[in-house]
């Protein structure tokens, strides 16, 4: 009999650790098993937005807002127009906001970084971000600082 609530209780701890595998990975890949609705879409055009993907994070003073849903290339301007679904209750971003596409860590994940403007008008459903910075990309900062070197 003691055996028996042995394996029970090995199977049990697997099975935990197990789950607890899955839900780490879940919250790693930035996957949510709540479905999170009600929020609106704005936009913004970057000249580079490097290595951003969709479902990367949209966040305001280092908390996340929203997601980035969709990236597509526009073409008569040739610059990224970059979709992002904001959280409905982020209801006090202005339409002098600006956005820039920020790196976490050195060589981390690239995400976009809102700061809030002053004037009074709000961004709404289908609005668009028009102050923005583009990625900075370290093989041309690094190319730029060797030709800088080999010039002198």
């Amino acid at each position: 009999m003691r055996m028996r609530t042995m394996e029970i209780s090995v199977g049990f701890l697997m099975l935990a650790g197990f789950l607890a595998l899955v839900v780490l990975a879940l919250n790693i890949s930035g996957l949510s098993l709540a479905d999170q609705t009600g929020g609106y879409k704005v936009y913004a055009r970057f000249e580079n937005i490097g290595g951003l993907t969709p479902r990367a994070k949209v966040s305001l003073s280092g908390v996340q807002i929203g997601q980035v849903t969709a990236i597509r290339l526009d073409p008569k301007l040739l610059m990224a127009d970059v979709e992002m679904e904001i959280h409905s209750d982020v209801d006090y971003l202005s339409t002098d906001s600006s956005a820039q596409i920020l790196t976490a860590g050195l060589l981390g994940e690239q995400y976009i970084g809102i700061v809030p403007g002053a004037d009074e008008e709000m961004l709404k459903d289908g609005g668009r971000i028009r102050d923005t910075q583009s990625a900075l990309v370290l093989e041309d900062l690094i190319g730029k600082f060797l030709f800088n070197k080999v010039s002198e």
